[in-house]
């Protein structure tokens, strides 16, 4: 059994907890929103327990044994907490596994048809995902530069620049220029050896010594120099130890690191058998060094370039004869590749078209995917505005300014996308909006690698065409969301209930005087009816004995607004429903009704604002902002629609009398469901007063419930 994963202690030790232990944890990295652990066992996790945690977004299992924790920007600090727990710095962990063990253990857990396409994929992630935050700072530095550039300030892309613009250049090509050392670091950290001698080796190939033999009026002998005639490119050759090696700038290249490291680690680890564990630090990284950098430098370097090449000028070509392809494709793959961490690999992409091409054509089209985003949750917020929800509102806050200023969208879709399956179609429509308007206007490049947000706009050209694209996928997707709600109509009526409980609860504790109708009724009564005098028959519908009827509520003073009856029948208090939710009043005050007939009608004018697809649940909200549930029998949402035929739709305007459903008692009580139809307000907490009228028998269209401001 798992250890209780809430309990005392900060966030940290209640993470650790939940993933088995220190002693369950493999490795422990964290990217800009996520914790990502590599676990001996992934079965003693419990998911369940660290996704009711506050501070956690998600938990995302993955295969062979890994667990992602979305916690959003605090993942730094809550990384720092854990790595420094007193367990975790003790070395708890046990023995690390045989290769074939790990292997073993990956394949078996997979959750792929191969284990292999999961772990290439995810060492292709691994060497970008840590390079987030400095890939994020130098799209900043490009993007201010080129704010300024638009403004007139000065000329970003002239050639005779001054030091000062040089030196800014600097800032931000540091990052580009030196990427194949940090992924050569990245990658040979996945694969378990020393993560320095990846970098040392692909570092020896981008060295001013390696660099100035490009020149060909260097003078170092045995270095000759030819043009491409195809290409319009300097090719240069230098004759080494008697052999031709192909000389290539590697700045900016990823190809070639990804490579060398997957060949390195094969070195690396043979060496490491080879050699008495005691002299390993000083043979095992000599040798690989010794090996590894003239096979860089002669064969996979090379290799690296001319598959770089070749795949930038293959994508440029079918971007050139078919730029709508990119442009549909990219953003509507997008949503589906970040929540499993597969973006990466076209990330890459776009880093050898700009290497390879000057130029990248990806970028523009996913800027349709991110805005689509962005304004999905834009529509969130703007609903849990309208409902007063207030957790909603902070959550979709924060993930809209993530996204809006920083263009990361992990926060939006593992905050709230995943967690409602309503979000997802209607984003979609934006995502292929945007795309397609980015293809039928002619397509977007960029220069530059830059995480698509507001502050990176001015890096994109045509920037009017990436523009019109991303803001249409913004507002499309937010009006979709907006309107149609991203919750559905039963999740809506169990959030409206839960917040107005809420409010209620905290004005009662408070002492607030409104909030008398909220306190739970300790024994059910059945009351006369105020206007006609009537009683109740002498048995319930159930055959048991009626209550004794009592005088019906004293009418507080100031008009009042009457709720009708839905349905003809006999009206009972919500504690005789047989329902403990609707009896405590958690959906508001109001009654039930025992239908006469299965013609149920609208008790009340208004706005249509939810119509559950099984029809058995129906909400209207009035002009003065009276919100009234209807809801159709105990449990009835299991029949799934059957004996249940709707008259209406969500979003039209009804008055009292229209009909709404008409539904087959007998079938329900055939499903042994009971047929109760009951009626409330679900923001009771809001109002003065809500005074149930029951013990009476009504037609429909008669007062059963009166509401007072």
């Amino acid at each position: 059994m798992n250890t209780p994963v809430a309990g005392p202690g900060t966030l940290a030790e209640q993470i650790l907890r939940g993933v088995g232990g220190a002693e369950n944890i493999e490795s422990l990295t964290h990217c800009a929103t996520r914790l990502r652990f590599q676990l001996h066992d992934g079965a003693k996790a419990d998911t369940a327990g660290l996704d009711a945690l506050a501070g956690v977004m998600a938990t995302v299992p993955q295969s062979g044994d890994r667990l992602q924790i979305v916690i959003g920007g605090a993942v730094a600090r809550v990384y720092s907490e854990i790595m420094n727990l007193p367990s975790m710095a003790g070395g708890a962990a046990p023995g690390a596994k045989s290769d074939a063990d790990v292997k073993a253990a990956m394949r078996a857990k997979s959750r792929g048809r191969y284990a292999w396409v999961d772990n290439f994929f995810e060492y292709l992630s691994d060497s970008f995902r840590p390079l987030m935050g400095v890939l994020l700072g130098s799209s900043l530095i490009i993007a201010i530069a080129s704010v300024l550039d638009a403004l007139g300030f000065v000329d970003f892309r002239a050639a005779d620049k001054s030091a000062t613009w040089v030196f800014v250049d600097a800032m931000w090509r540091s990052v580009l220029y030196f990427l194949p050392i940090m992924v050569a670091y990245n990658s040979a950290k996945k694969l378990k050896i020393d993560p320095w001698v990846g970098a040392a080796v692909m570092a020896a190939v981008m060295t001013p010594n390696f660099t100035g033999m490009l020149n060909p009026k260097s003078g170092i002998p045995g270095i000759t120099c030819s043009t491409n005639g195809t290409l319009g490119t300097q090719e240069c050759v230098a004759h080494v130890f008697g052999l031709p090696m192909q000389l290539n700038d590697y700045g900016g290249q990823v190809f070639v690191p990804l490579l060398m490291v997957a060949v390195l680690a094969l070195v690396y680890k043979g060496l490491q058998r080879i050699f008495p564990e005691t002299v390993h630090l000083v043979f095992v990284p000599f040798f690989s060094m010794l090996i590894m950098i003239p096979i860089t430098a002669f064969l996979i370097g090379p290799m690296g370039v001319w598959a770089g090449n070749g795949l930038g000028e293959g994508l440029s070509w079918l971007n050139g004869n078919a730029p709508i392809v990119f442009a549909i494709l990219i953003p509507l793959l997008y949503p589906f590749l970040v929540p499993l961490g597969l973006h990466w690999p076209l990330n890459a992409l776009m880093l050898v078209n700009i290497n390879t091409l000057g130029y990248d054509f990806i970028q523009g089209p996913m800027g349709a995917w991110n805005f689509a985003c962005f304004g999905a949750t834009a529509g969130v917020l703007l609903l849990s505005l309208r409902h007063r929800e207030k957790e909603m509102r902070q959550t979709a806050t924060g993930a809209l300014a993530a996204g809006l200023l920083g263009g990361i969208s992990e926060p939006s879709l593992y905050g709230i996308h995943l967690r409602f399956k309503r979000i997802y179609p209607r984003m979609l429509v934006g995502c292929l909006v945007g795309g397609v308007l980015v293809g039928v206007l002619g397509g977007v490049d960029t220069k530059a690698f830059a995480f698509t947000s507001l502050l990176t706009i001015p890096v994109f050209s045509p920037m009017a065409t990436y523009g019109i694209a991303i803001t249409a996928a913004f507002f499309v997707s937010m009006a979709l969301v907006y309107f149609s709600d991203f919750r559905t109509p039963e999740e809506r009526v169990q959030a409206n209930a839960e917040r107005d409980a809420a409010e209620a609860a905290s004005r009662a504790e408070a002492g607030a005087a409104d909030d008398r109708e909220l306190v739970t009724v300790g024994a059910a009564t059945a009351t006369a009816g105020a206007s006609t005098g009537t009683t109740a028959g002498p048995e319930s519908t159930t055959g048991a004995p009626a209550p004794t009827p009592t005088p019906a509520p004293t009418p507080t003073p100031g008009k009042g607004t009457e709720l009708a009856a839905p349905v003809a029948g006999r009206v009972v208090g919500l504690d005789e429903v047989g329902d403990p939710v609707f009896a405590s009043r958690a959906l508001g005050e109001g009654v039930g009704i025992e239908p006469a007939d299965g013609r149920v009608v609208a008790p009340v004018d208004g706005e249509l604002i939810i119509v559950a697809a099984t029809g058995h649940a129906f909400g209207i909200r009035t002009a003065d902002g009276i919100e009234v549930l209807v809801h159709i029998g105990i449990d009835t949402v299991q029949m799934k629609g059957e004996g249940f035929d709707v008259r209406t739709e969500a979003g039209r305007q009804v008055s009292v009398g229209d009909l709404l459903v008409e539904v087959d008692l007998d079938a329900v009580r055939a499903a042994e469901h009971p047929t109760v139809t009951l009626m409330t307000v679900t923001n009771t907490a809001d109002l003065t007063s809500v005074e149930p009228h029951t013990g009476q028998t009504v037609a429909a269209g008669a007062p059963v419930v009166t509401v007072r401001r």
